[in-house]
């Protein structure tokens, strides 16, 4: 082996835990605002369920116990998310040092993960169960092929984790262990390892793990499901040739979306090489082809059969994110050298692990200059704080998730209630002054209290609605007088 190949792996672990202690720093200074999914984790994090809507609930589950230690804070919130993406690193790492003899393969294939958008990008943006698809993916493609490479009743039961936290991350995600299932059976080499009375274990570990959800789910199906389906399937009444056209252009597009930078980026390291590279095979690499196979017709038959006419590349992570270590083993296959393409492959993930978290802070940071504001250079904190001299509210009626989350993050012992979720039912009766709060995005638009939240002060207290007040805070990082707009009311306020 290359003095290259032969170097141990713990500096790119290293390397990757100060990243993404970096991506925490980053996520601290841009903005004390909570974006959709960090909210969402916020809000519900008032109360533990073995379901709460139309994603499962694993990542909930995690981020409440957190917040049981440390308290409802943006700093818990960005620590479990990087720990989470530093471990599914870490056994993506682990998994491709079982398979690849070169080390510097094995360290390109895991810093690979940091050229697909989706991973590098939008995880850290503001997605939350996601984070939780990868890392249960990784954790079950780890357990996977340490049982067909070293069986051990460790390597089913990591598999049964694997799968168990998968189910109660995306339902998505069960698509990836069938794919594997198939994929092995595919193989004669490979079959005994299916047939193997350690997989009972596989199954216990993993029907453990998701029982009580699927309690939950039996009597909450059309609750859980119907928001993606009415997502996959908004076709605008097309034509059904036209909705399966609609649905495999935009599985298409997710697919570019998906690898195309990671394409692009091993095209540029590896040169000339790549392409004779694609065309080899092995025993790995035979297995991750009738994977990824499976994978896609499946999605085909949900577009063809479920009506999906819309294709997300988020949803493709279950199963894709295997694409650099496939690149690596393809180019372990055709014995291609790695010094040149290594020493080439260092800049460009330098450029990625720097670039992207200043983008990151500079799409907030930089609205002083442009004027155009993300949610998170909102001043929900501001507000707050300005309402509350006002009076201490003693219960909150919220008008959406958004809103009712970053409101929970700074005033943590106040339920507050969400118009967009209706489970949430705490008693509000007997509990004034009771502060409404909605959004109002544009000035100009109604400042009036919504119609929705005076109907619902009506059918759950019996009370009428109140008078409507606005407040215009502003910006962080605004430009000049640039401000949003709030409104509230007060229901039984202090004299």
């Amino acid at each position: 082996m290359t003095e290259t190949s032969t170097r141990d792996m713990r500096w790119i672990f290293v390397l990757l835990a100060a990243y993404f202690t970096l991506q925490f720093g980053v996520r601290l200074a841009t903005s004390h605002s909570l974006d959709l999914d960090e909210a969402e984790q916020a809000f519900r994090s008032q109360w533990l369920a073995a379901g709460y809507g139309p994603q499962p609930p694993f990542y909930n589950w995690l981020q409440y116990t957190v917040f049981q230690f440390t308290g409802v804070s943006l700093a818990a919130l960005s620590v479990v998310k990087n720990l989470l993406l530093f471990a599914s690193y870490l056994l993506y790492g682990l998994t491709a040092r079982l398979i690849l003899r070169d080390k510097a393969l094995a360290a390109i294939a895991t810093l690979g993960l940091l050229t697909i958008p989706q991973m590098v990008f939008e995880m850290q943006r503001d997605l939350t169960h996601t984070v939780a698809v990868f890392f249960s993916a990784t954790v079950f493609f780890y357990g996977f092929v340490r049982s067909l490479k070293q069986p051990s009743l460790s390597s089913y039961a990591i598999a049964g984790l694997g799968i168990g936290f998968g189910l109660l991350a995306k339902y998505n995600f069960a698509i990836l262990p069938a794919a594997a299932l198939v994929a092995a059976l595919a193989d004669a080499r490979l079959r005994p390892r299916i047939f193997d009375w350690r997989l009972t274990l596989t199954a216990a570990v993993a029907l453990v793990i998701t029982l009580p959800h699927l309690f939950w789910l039996k009597d909450n199906l059309h609750f859980a499901t119907a928001r993606t389906l009415e997502k996959m399937t908004a076709s605008d009444n097309a034509s059904y040739p036209m909705q399966v056209a609609m649905g495999v252009s935009s599985l298409g597009l997710a697919i570019v979306g998906f690898a195309g930078l990671a394409v692009a980026v091993f095209a540029l390291v590896f040169g000339k090489s790549l392409r004779p590279a694609l065309a080899t095979q092995s025993e790995w690499t035979r297995l991750l082809e009738r994977m990824m196979l499976v994978f896609v017709i499946g999605i085909l038959l949900l577009i063809v059969f479920g009506g999906a006419a819309g294709i997300k590349d988020r949803w493709l992570v279950p199963m894709l994110f295997i694409l650099p270590l496939y690149f690596c083993l393809k180019i372990e296959a055709a014995g291609v050298e790695t010094d040149k393409a290594f020493r080439r492959f260092l800049p460009v993930i330098a450029i990625i692990m720097i670039g992207v978290p200043a983008v990151l802070y500079g799409s907030v940071a930089t609205a002083r200059v442009s004027g155009h504001y993300e949610r998170l250079n909102r001043p929900y904190a501001s507000m707050l704080e300005i309402l509350r001299k006002q009076a201490e509210p003693a219960a909150i009626l919220a008008g959406d998730s958004l809103l009712a989350g970053n409101l929970r993050q700074d005033i943590p012992g106040v339920p507050v209630v969400s118009m967009d979720y209706p489970s949430f039912k705490p008693d509000l009766s007997g509990r004034r002054p009771l502060l409404l709060v909605w959004l109002i995005p544009r000035k100009g638009e109604n400042e009036a209290l919504p119609a929705a939240m005076a109907a619902w002060l009506q059918t759950n207290l019996g009370v009428t609605a109140p008078d409507a007040s606005v407040i215009d805070v502003p910006y962080f990082y605004g430009r000049g007088d640039d401000t949003f707009r709030f409104g509230y009311a007060w229901i039984n306020p202090p004299a």
